[in-house]
């Protein structure tokens, strides 16, 4: 590294050098969940489902206003399954509005990790792909 750079790119260092270990892995994890646009838009979409099935059962009053929460439910789904199959076996059908919330938030930032990965996977061999040469 040259010393034009700017100290954290000097001590972002992955070879065991600089800061490695728990602080690494846990920011590269933040990364994937968070900081990439597939994830953003994903947890966008989560969030703002979520925030229209809370809001609504203050602008409209109907019999089937509970169903609202079946959207982010489903935005969620393959993992939620697994949240739902819980309640079911804990609660017998009649888990909490906490449990629930909480395994749909838990189950789109699960989702949004393997998205995030599936992201980073596919953007690598996209910058491989372009370093290679017909000599290669």
């Amino acid at each position: 590294m040259n010393s034009t750079q700017p100290n954290n790119a000097r001590t972002d260092r992955t070879d065991g050098t600089g800061r490695t270990g728990r602080t690494g892995r846990i920011r590269s994890l933040v990364r994937l969940v968070l900081a990439n646009r597939v994830s953003a838009a994903y947890l966008t979409l989560v969030g703002g489902a979520m925030a229209v099935a809370a809001v609504q059962p203050l602008v409209w009053s109907g019999p089937d206003a509970s169903l609202i929460w079946v959207w982010p439910a489903l935005f969620t789904f393959p993992a939620f399954g697994f949240v739902a199959w819980l309640g079911e076996a804990g609660w017998g059908g009649e888990a909490p509005a906490w449990f629930l919330v909480g395994g749909i938030v838990l189950s789109a930032l699960v989702q949004s990790l393997a998205l995030g990965a599936a992201w980073r996977t596919l953007r690598g061999r996209r910058d491989n792909r372009s370093h290679l040469t017909t000599a290669n």
